[in-house]
């Protein structure tokens, strides 16, 4: 039997230990995504002229201690990033069948992305 007071300084020394993270939801391409600064992600096609691309619609921006919650957006919140790339993913491909009559048609789209690298949070 474990003693609850190992239990107790075990969770207290995980809890001690964990490292307060900054980060924010952003909105983009209808889908919602969690960032924090340095990372990567692949996002619905964006046009940018200057290589920078700023997200205004920001949904929830955390510092470690404070909670921000838009309702819905977070007001003058910013998220900027640096464009990395644009492409396109991997061939889906479509078919449709009907049966009995040898009828088929096949094919293929290519979802069209940019790559982006999170820069700057700021509230």
């Amino acid at each position: 039997m474990v003693s609850p007071l190992l239990v107790f300084l075990d969770f207290y020394y995980i809890y001690d230990n964990i490292q307060l993270m900054n980060f924010a939801v952003i909105k983009t391409g209808g889908k919602q995504y969690k960032v924090v600064e340095g990372d990567v992600l692949s996002v619905e096609k964006l046009i940018s002229k200057d290589g920078e691309v700023a997200f205004d619609e920001v949904l929830l921006i955390t510092d470690g201690k404070d909670v921000k919650v838009g309702q819905p957006f977070v007001v003058g919140a910013k998220v900027t990033a640096k464009v990395l790339e644009d492409g396109k993913a991997k061939k889906k491909m479509v078919f449709r069948f009907r049966s009995k009559t040898r009828q088929h048609k096949k094919k293929g789209h290519r979802q069209p992305f940019t790559k982006v690298q999170i820069t700057k949070i700021s509230a």
